[in-house]
């Protein structure tokens, strides 16, 4: 008997259920998570129950339904008698081309102007000092008024003479005209001499990237790059007979009212609601991107330019193979925000009327009354665009980490 006491006694005490951090954490949680589900249900059922009062039908049926309206811009075939769906995917692609042209070209300006913000010429830095300050510290919404309605309404009427670049390309207030190829029998040769030119451009600078990490020795990547992808499909042109002419548009000129300005379908022709979209995009992001690039190239110990200098290795080179290689891995995780901002800022096109996937969703909803569905076709394509646009990024970044031996 008194051993039995002395072993009670020597036991600790248990703890109870309440007192037990681990079941308190998984009792709060499922709480929160049926809190959460009832809120939904909630939301949903209430939904629902408002639609059948109103006479609202729900689903997606409306899609297969003829659209009645043209769209201005379209890469795929579309009229006025295609559906609902079809508009909304001509939409979708404008969104994807004006998003991915604009990251393209706010990079290099971006890049460009953070370099600029760093040189020792007291004028390259401040123009690029103003730019930056100016153009980020004004509402994207108004510089998008202000390519549309102030400078591409400056250019001539379109019964007027245009403004030429070189003879070739033309502006007006009808928008870019430019020539447009024409494939003819054999051109697919010129095509896959240009892919295989890319393919084994990459090979090469891969292996060229080896090469110099094991002996140190530089191969001229550019110019072979330069080489294959204008060299290869060059060759492949004149091979095959020349298979890819230029359509000139046409601009007609018989008299000064009756007949006069470039005839529609000759010729390729950007809408000016694309130009001022993808212009007040661009710089608009690139002032953001050149303080980026600014901050990841300070970010770089000035000791890698100093030594870099010490090897002989003049400015520009040590800016592009020392200095621009380190900063990236400063500048891709905010660069990555900047892209996705650019994307999903794309969706104010619609105060502009250029047709991107919001404009032509807001003609369908309006048409049809589908709010909640169109709403949500909205939110899964940029929720799709961004997590892809991620997804690349993440890689990308993953690439250039620094690898610890």
């Amino acid at each position: 008997m008194a051993v039995q006491e002395q072993d009670l006694v020597g036991k600790p005490p248990r703890a109870s259920l309440v007192n037990d951090p681990k079941v308190r954490g998984l009792f709060y949680q499922v709480v929160l998570v049926a809190a959460v589900v009832f809120l939904g249900w909630e939301i949903v059922h209430n939904t629902i129950v408002n639609l059948e009062k109103r006479n609202i039908s729900s689903g997606f049926d409306f899609l297969s339904i003829t659209a009645g309206f043209g769209i201005i811009q379209s890469v795929i075939d579309y009229s006025e008698t295609a559906s609902y769906g079809r508009a909304l995917m001509v939409g979708v692609y404008n969104t994807i081309i004006v998003a991915f042209v604009g990251i393209i070209l706010a990079t290099i300006i971006g890049f460009i102007v953070g370099v600029a913000r760093l040189s020792n010429n007291w004028v390259i830095s401040k123009l690029a000092y103003c730019y930056i300050e100016i153009v980020r510290n004004i509402p994207l919404l108004l510089q998008i008024f202000f390519w549309y309605f102030a400078a591409l309404r400056a250019v001539p009427d379109a019964r007027e003479e245009p403004l030429s670049l070189f003879g070739v390309v033309f502006l007006n207030i009808g928008g870019l005209w430019a020539p447009k190829p024409i494939f003819e029998s054999g051109s697919s040769i010129v095509v896959a001499a240009l892919i295989a030119g890319i393919v084994i451009a990459f090979i090469v600078k891969r292996w060229a990237h080896k090469r110099q990490m094991a002996t140190g020795e530089q191969f001229p990547v550019f110019w072979t790059a330069f080489g294959l992808i204008i060299g290869l499909p060059v060759i492949a042109y004149l091979v095959t007979g020349m298979p890819i002419s230029l359509e000139h548009p046409e601009f007609v000129n018989e008299g000064p009212i009756l007949r006069r300005g470039f005839q529609i379908g000759i010729g390729t022709n950007v809408i000016p609601e694309f130009i001022a979209l993808l212009l007040a995009l661009s710089v608009y992001t690139a002032s953001f991107i050149a303080e980026i690039v600014r901050a990841g190239i300070q970010a770089v110990s000035h000791g890698q330019t100093e030594a870099a200098h010490a090897l002989g290795i003049r400015h520009g080179p040590t800016l592009r193979l020392v200095i621009i290689p380190q900063a990236m891995r400063v500048i891709i995780p905010p660069l990555t925000s900047q892209y996705l901002n650019l994307t999903k800022n794309s969706s104010l096109a619609v105060a502009i009327a250029y047709p991107d996937l919001v404009s032509v969703g807001g003609t369908v909803l309006n048409q049809t009354g589908q709010a909640i569905e169109v709403i949500g076709i909205w939110m899964l394509v940029y929720l799709s665009l961004s997590l892809a646009t991620s997804a690349f990024m993440n890689w990308y970044n993953q690439r250039m980490a620094l690898v610890e031996r």
